[in-house]
């Protein structure tokens, strides 16, 4: 019986394997199909399922979604390109790993849209190259990044929010000391939180980054830099992120918040809207935001909202079809839709049904007076969050010290500064 039903399976699987395979091609020729590459927690964002199944609803067109691996995204995206293979519709930040893709030559400026009128400045800014080229559609969420601690669990320990760095590092002690975990920080594929330390150094600094960008200096000239390298260390040997931290992902915040298991974490506020999942111990509610303090700035930082673009490949060959894509998702009625219930800060100027958190309307006084706009990630030219992740896993795992992870970055940022022809 066993004998018999073998081949039967075989020949299923191959049919099954053989037509995901001309799926897959047929994209690439069929006209009425658009592909779009991203990566996979931003594809499965609701506004951008919501937008998706929209369009696919009113047009008939269809979308195939190319996703990867956040940790996996840079690279994987980069070889497609490399190979031929780039998507019609690309989603990407306006930061410095976007210089990996050659964006004169792969991306079609949108300055003459139609919907260019509607963006806010700030949005239109954002999406901005230096010569004022309008890159790609901020089709996003615009949030604010800082510590984000549940209120709820301190009240009822009797602990405060800080509002200086030394405050803050007395939190965390006390914290551990009586069984909490004072961070959820993330380490396995996680890689923004090394920005918010980075932030301060060269916001408030900008001679240091034009420095440092002409190769003048590097970050082991810069003090401050390993001040942070060694605050971070220092935590995880403390027990301050816990001790499963080199294995907690992305989809374990959700379950290390919710639960209490963790009091803090260095994340923005919309992500409590799209990716905090319900039924936890705690809720939304339960939370609050002060500055993240990474030893840079001593009353803390947040950073200010970045943005995902939705950039369309100049050679494609369904080039129409994709600007037509973003026509729609530019729509008030499509992407009021899209947002509705969303925290966020208006990309549009018609948008009108998305919400501002309480956390930071609560917050507003502290984030006036430490906010910084995204400076690492953005400006820095050869910053890599995930080479800044590879760096830190060394020292995570005793491979380095803090002199070695410094010069590991330096390395790092002038290898891929070099790759984008930059130095």
């Amino acid at each position: 019986m066993i004998k018999r039903r073998f081949p039967l399976l075989l020949i299923l699987t191959i049919v099954l394997f053989l037509t995901s395979c001309s799926g897959n091609h047929k994209s690439k020729t069929d006209n009425n199909t658009l592909t779009i590459m991203g990566r996979k927690s931003d594809m499965e964002k609701s506004y951008m399922t919501s937008i998706f199944e929209q369009y696919e609803n009113a047009t008939g067109n269809k979308l195939d979604i190319i996703e990867f691996d956040d940790a996996e995204f840079e690279v994987n995206a980069a070889k497609k390109f490399a190979d031929g293979d780039a998507p019609d519709v690309f989603m990407h930040f306006n930061n410095a790993d976007l210089n990996r893709f050659d964006v004169s030559n792969n991306f079609y400026y949108l300055n003459n849209e139609s919907w260019v009128s509607d963006l806010t400045d700030s949005s239109r800014a954002y999406c901005q190259d230096k010569e004022g080229n309008l890159l790609g559609l901020p089709f996003w969420e615009s949030s604010v990044s800082g510590c984000f601690y549940n209120k709820t669990l301190l009240d009822s320990l009797g602990l405060k929010p800080a509002t200086t760095q030394a405050e803050f590092d007395v939190l965390c002690q006390v914290l551990a000391d009586i069984g909490h975990t004072p961070i959820c920080w993330p380490a396995d594929g996680c890689t923004w939180m090394f920005q918010f330390g980075m932030d301060p150094i060269f916001a408030d600094d900008p001679s240091l980054l034009e420095k440092l960008n002409k190769n003048e200096i590097s970050y082991s000239d810069i003090p401050a830099v390993a001040n942070m390298v060694k605050w971070v260390s220092d935590a995880a040997d403390k027990g301050w992120f816990g001790s499963e931290y080199l294995e907690n992902g992305w989809s374990d915040i959700s379950t290390i918040m919710g639960s209490g298991k963790a009091v803090m974490t260095f994340i923005w506020d919309t992500w409590f809207y799209t990716d905090f999942e319900q039924g936890n111990k705690y809720t939304v509610d339960d939370f609050a935001l002060m500055p993240a303090f990474m030893n840079t700035a001593d009353s803390g930082t947040y950073e200010g909202g970045n943005l995902n673009m939705m950039m369309v490949n100049k050679n494609s060959k369904k080039l129409v079809k994709a600007l037509g894509f973003l026509s729609f998702c530019a729509d008030a009625k499509n992407y009021n839709i899209a947002f509705d219930g969303i925290s966020t800060v208006s990309c549009f100027k018609g948008q009108t049904t998305n919400i501002q958190s309480p956390m930071v309307t609560n917050a507003g006084t502290s984030i006036a007076a430490n906010e910084r706009v995204s400076t690492a990630a953005s400006k820095i030219i050869g910053y890599s969050a995930d080479d800044m992740s590879a760096a830190f896993d060394r020292l995570f795992n005793k491979k380095t010290d803090v002199a070695g992870c410094v010069k590991l970055m330096d390395d790092y940022r002038i290898k891929e500064a070099e790759k984008q022809g930059s130095n």
